[in-house]
């Protein structure tokens, strides 16, 4: 006799009396207004991706390729995104990549202050680790159902998915940024009188920024692998089109669409990569972060001179 057959949880009858039985009645009007903003911004976005001119598109992303990636990526951007368009996916393209930045923008305001808030206390990261543990580790497809109840189907609902799945990654870099700058630097501001405020501002950030935006790279590439699972809620653009080919049995459907992804997120990947490695932050001197973090005081400026260059993160 098996443990199982004298002891039996039923685990999910609570998780469904707890979610149909009392969340869904009692909040689901708030989760359908918090959607609101998300809607907003979604479409607005996506209005604007679509009335540009596809060459315009094209030229920016090369131009930002070329100045972040180099010229074989802008090259690669160019004929890309031609490819796209000449297959007749330019408008779900556009889709999707509103989709990511309307997701990837969420993350960076929540995620952001909640990397902060961790590094600045202990506590609150004890707290918040767990649970970032379990939304990295929960299956993508588990967050659809809950989704679907709180909030619907649609594009909406499907980029809170891929908020939800895509964030952990920027809150663990900007905590782990931020705890890694220097002691001795942040001893230094606070004995010269700065604010809590200034430091974090002119001090943590400005040397955390390369690892922040590692964790925004990451939160990029996890939005994109999402928003193609979210088709299967509604959300349109180019998983959409790999999910109908894959229930039409249609491969080269479905074929076209992962080609879309693809080039898409080798370009985004490629531009967000070299947009951290090109960042100037920790390779500041000692006296220059301590200058401007005094500059808001009005105080004297710091001799750069004697004092050693600041460790890379």
């Amino acid at each position: 006799m098996s443990p199982a057959d004298l002891i039996t949880i039923p685990f999910d009858d609570w998780i469904n009396a707890f979610v149909r039985g009392w969340l869904v009645p009692n909040f689901r009007p708030v989760f359908r207004a918090a959607q609101v903003p998300v809607t907003v911004v979604l479409n607005n976005l996506n209005a604007f991706l679509l009335f540009v001119p596809m060459i315009l598109t094209t030229a920016a992303f090369a131009l930002a390729a070329w100045r972040y990636a180099g010229r074989g990526i802008a090259i690669f951007t160019i004929l890309g995104f031609a490819f796209i368009d000449m297959i007749g996916l330019w408008p779900e393209t556009m889709t999707t990549l509103a989709m990511i930045v309307t997701s990837v923008l969420f993350c960076a305001l929540i995620g952001l202050p909640l990397g902060i808030l961790a590094a600045r206390s202990d506590t609150f990261w004890r707290i918040l680790r767990p649970v970032l543990d379990v939304m990295q580790t929960i299956p993508s497809f588990v967050y659809l159902v809950p989704i679907v109840m709180l909030f619907g189907v649609g594009m909406a609902p499907g980029i809170i998915a891929t908020i939800i799945f895509a964030i952990p990654p920027m809150v663990r870099l900007t905590n782990l940024g931020i705890r890694n700058v220097r002691g001795d630097l942040t001893e230094a501001a606070r004995a010269f009188g700065s604010t809590e405020w200034q430091m974090l501002w002119d001090l943590q950030i400005p040397l955390a920024l390369r690892t922040i935006l590692a964790g925004l790279n990451q939160t990029l590439m996890l939005a994109l692998s999402m928003v193609v699972i979210a088709a299967l809620i509604g959300a349109g653009g180019l998983g959409l089109i790999v999910n109908t080919g894959l229930g039409r049995l249609d491969v080269g459907g479905a074929t076209a669409g992962g080609v879309g992804i693809v080039i898409l997120a080798i370009v985004l990947d490629r531009i967000t990569q070299g947009l951290g490695e090109g960042s100037k932050a920790g390779t500041l001197s000692v006296g220059q972060v301590l200058t401007r973090t005094l500059r808001g005081r009005g105080a004297a400026p710091v001799d750069a001179t004697v004092t050693g260059p600041v460790a890379r993160n």
